[in-house]
């Protein structure tokens, strides 16, 4: 059985370790600690924990960690790749490699979008890029519609209803 939570404050790596995941690269990657501390990317995890940022954590029965999902608001002077405004959260999501392809992906969405109306919000974002196209396929399944392009990704929203 997979329980989705709230991630705790010891398992920050954790995240850090699904942030270098969610992030599609398939030759040649660099380094976590490498690609992480890029400019570009940093905005993502430095500083997690302000107001706005939101990150769950699916585990199996005995505890392990599978995966993770979170949301954190940009502004118009520290924009994201998925960015649409300062009301709306962008999301990203890794599931570890052994545990891909058993749904736990969808969970953790499903869950981080009650999450996002549970905290008042209206839409939620992401980009993607789109030659990853498992990811895209899953996403318009759950209903995120493509509303623009940030260099090679794709930003898709989700309207909270």
């Amino acid at each position: 059985m997979i329980k989705i939570r709230n991630i705790k404050e010891n398992e920050m790596e954790f995240l850090k370790d699904m942030m270098y995941e969610s992030i599609h690269i398939p030759e040649n990657k660099p380094s976590k600690e490498e690609l992480l501390n890029l400019p570009h990317l940093k905005k993502y995890n430095e500083n997690w924990g302000r107001a706005g940022d939101r990150a769950l954590l699916a585990e199996d029965s005995d505890g392990n960690a599978l995966g993770a999902a979170w949301y954190r608001l940009f502004d118009e002077q520290n924009k994201g790749y998925g960015y649409i405004d300062s009301f709306t959260p962008e999301l990203g999501i890794a599931i570890s490699p052994e545990a891909r392809g058993m749904g736990i992906g969808s969970l953790l969405m499903k869950a981080l979008i009650n999450q996002a109306k549970e905290d008042g919000f209206k839409s939620i974002s992401l980009s993607v890029d789109p030659n990853n196209e498992q990811a895209v396929h899953v996403y318009k399944k759950l209903g995120f519609e493509e509303c623009g392009f940030s260099g090679t990704s794709v930003t898709m929203i989700y309207n909270i209803k």
